[in-house]
């Protein structure tokens, strides 16, 4: 069974979403075949964003910054319950669209799910720059990418077209908000729901692909 996913590296309920849509497959149980899709929440960031990331929402989202102070507090909390450990003091706010570059490379040599991981990790924990050419060539080293060539993909903007296709096909499905699972092109889940419901959806298309089947 197929599972597209659209998401950001900068969307905190991405990762969150990404960790319970893994505990939902696997009470599911079944095989399970996921592809990464790319979706910028704020294109207009620059790569050097200037301040913390309460500075960000007050400027970008026009809201208060003791609101937004709260507000990271309760994301952190959730993150916690799933394991992860968010440490929104290092984050750094850049643009991401060299990391949706990166992430179709990887997916070009077999390696998307681990670059998409360990970005997120990047970001959201370890406070690493995931908008930089040359921070994210280190990166894709650790998990065994060739880092030069990793260098040359980026500087020529090799997968720029994939990155804008998926998100013209995010505008043909009415997505407007990530993360967002299509589940075998049939039906789609928005938000980091529960395991449950990740574990449902999945068990649903599965009975209804062996009734078609059997049909």
């Amino acid at each position: 069974m197929k599972v597209d996913i659209w998401s950001d590296i900068a969307c905190p309920w991405c990762y969150i979403g990404k960790r319970k849509f893994e505990e939902g497959a696997r009470q599911f149980g079944g095989a399970v075949e996921v592809e990464y899709h790319s979706f910028e929440l704020s294109p207009d960031t620059p790569v050097d964003f200037q301040g913390d990331t309460a500075d960000y929402l007050a400027d970008r989202k026009g809201m208060p910054r003791e609101q937004a102070v709260k507000m990271l507090a309760r994301v952190t909390d959730i993150a916690k319950t799933v394991g992860l450990d968010y440490d929104y003091h290092a984050l750094q706010h850049t643009n991401t669209v060299k990391a949706h570059e990166l992430i179709h490379y990887a997916k070009s040599q077999g390696k998307q799910i681990e670059m998409k991981e360990r970005l997120l990790k990047a970001y959201f924990v370890e406070g690493e720059h995931v908008g930089r050419i040359q921070d994210l060539a280190d990166l894709a080293a650790e998990i065994g990418l060739d880092r030069a060539d990793v260098v040359r993909s980026l500087e020529s903007g090799q997968f720029v077209a994939d990155v804008r296709a998926d998100q013209q096909q995010a505008i043909a499905y009415g997505i407007q908000g990530v993360p967002f699972f299509v589940i075998d092109g049939r039906y789609g889940v928005s938000g980091a729901q529960d395991a449950s419901v990740f574990a449902g959806a999945l068990s649903q298309v599965a009975a209804e692909r062996a009734e078609e089947v059997n049909a």
